[in-house]
């Protein structure tokens, strides 16, 4: 007798690891960080990277797994992936390479008595939560380094800071909503970005991402940046939507509500301020990539 997750373990993970250590070594990670980030020792490293592991041909040649292996390997040498979101990403692919697929295949080839019904273990949501949160944080990192490598982008950030959020699909509270820690402030002419991103630590700018999905837009990612009438005609020399609200209401929703009702394709919100309120670009987007991509055209 034996489980399909023998196979995982026994011949999909070292086949697996084996590739990804490959890949980490070309994209010129040292041996010991390579053993960092895989939690193995160095002499595992270097029997995975010089083919001293058996590997499982019909793993290491499916196309899915090789684009699998890319992109986490792309994500950590990155360091726009997490550790935990490469572990639900090849977690995932397990769960489907059990479900009617090659493992479920492999296993009922050692175990004929499961034919007809190997296939039908179906025991991971691959839109669970933890990859869902994983994926949003990952995707917040990718548009940080945007910010981070656009030059001059500390010109755009208001005097209150800057903060780059994205929401889960189906966000309905600030804590669906992951941003930056303390916000972007400029630092002698830089972004400075304090920390790692986490859920439910931007109150505003995740408030008026929300409030406008409420209203009926399907943005799921925000970024404020100073307000300036020459920044919202170029955002608009740009292609995009502008809607005004007003700065002193009493509430969110209302505010953004009719201004979206007047303009429903906006994807830039602002206002001009008011007494003791900072004037404010929110640039609105599908995710952190589109909204950071937005304010880099700014520069």
């Amino acid at each position: 007798m034996r489980f399909a997750e023998e196979i995982a373990v026994e011949e999909f993970l070292p086949t697996v690891r084996s590739m990804l250590a490959e890949e980490l070594r070309e994209r010129g990670l040292t041996q010991s960080e390579v053993a960092d980030l895989l939690g193995i020792s160095q002499s595992a490293v270097s029997k995975y990277a010089n083919g001293e592991v058996e590997r499982n041909d019909q793993f290491l040649h499916d196309e899915r797994v090789r684009n699998l292996v890319a992109r986490v390997g792309e994500g950590l040498a990155e360091e726009t992936m997490s550790r935990v979101e490469a572990l639900v990403e090849i977690e995932v692919m397990i769960r489907r390479l059990e479900d009617r697929d090659l493992i479920a295949d492999i296993h009922e080839r050692e175990m004929p008595d499961l034919s007809g019904y190997g296939g039908d273990f179906d025991v991971h949501d691959p839109d669970g939560e933890l990859r869902v949160t994983e994926r949003v944080r990952s995707s917040l990192r990718r548009g940080l380094r945007i910010v981070e490598s656009a030059g001059g982008f500390a010109s755009l950030i208001p005097a209150v800071g800057s903060n780059l959020c994205e929401c889960t699909p189906d966000a309905d509270g600030i804590d669906d909503v992951a941003g930056v820690p303390g916000r972007i402030f400029d630092v002698k002419g830089r972004a400075e970005i304090p920390s790692d991103p986490e859920f439910g630590v931007s109150e505003h700018v995740a408030s008026v991402l929300l409030a406008a999905r409420r209203a009926g837009s399907d943005a799921r990612a925000a970024l404020n940046v100073r307000y300036d009438p020459d920044l919202v005609a170029a955002l608009e020399e740009l292609g995009h939507e502008a809607a005004e609200f007003d700065a002193e209401y009493d509430d969110l929703d209302a505010a953004v509500g009719a201004a979206l009702r007047e303009q429903p394709d906006a994807t830039v919100l602002y206002h001009t301020g008011g007494y003791g309120v900072e004037p404010i670009i929110y640039l609105l987007g599908d995710d952190a990539e589109d909204v950071a991509e937005t304010a880099r055209n700014l520069l």
